[in-house]
């Protein structure tokens, strides 16, 4: 079994390190914490809310810092003809896509950090269980 890490050379958005200047919340880099690939409600918490907010609707403490608001995640099946489109979210998780809306792509690639943290299976464990997460949090 991998040896458990607590922290990855990769850096991220994160939620305890937003500095105030001037009224405009500045988002610093940091290392990401090391949270279990087996809940993707943990990964989301830890690594996704501070942008897309605890619920995944685009409203979390660092989205007014970014050049784009973040994704509603809870309307991806509604855009999508009422079909979750899980394979879309995966890659965007990966890194497979970049949005025009990302900019410079402030959303960190995942796929890379999640390789760096566990190897090639168990990042693509963190990828399916955070993909389907992001599947419960659909508006009905």
């Amino acid at each position: 079994m991998m040896a458990r890490k607590s922290l990855v050379p990769i850096l991220f958005v994160g939620l305890g390190f937003l500095a105030y200047a001037q009224d405009k919340p500045q988002i610093s880099r940091e290392p990401a914490q090391y949270t279990s690939p087996a809940s993707g409600a943990d990964m989301f918490s830890t690594y996704c809310s501070v942008c897309h907010g605890p619920k995944g609707k685009g409203n979390g403490p660092a989205a007014s810092a970014l050049k784009k608001q973040p994704a509603d995640l809870t309307q991806l099946s509604k855009k999508n003809g009422n079909k979750y489109p899980e394979f879309k979210v995966a890659g965007f998780i990966k890194g497979d896509y970049v949005l025009a809306s990302h900019g410079s792509r402030d959303m960190p690639i995942w796929g890379q950090i999640f390789r760096q943290m566990d190897g090639d299976l168990l990042a693509t464990a963190r990828i399916r269980n955070l993909t389907e997460y992001v599947a419960t949090l659909q508006d009905k």
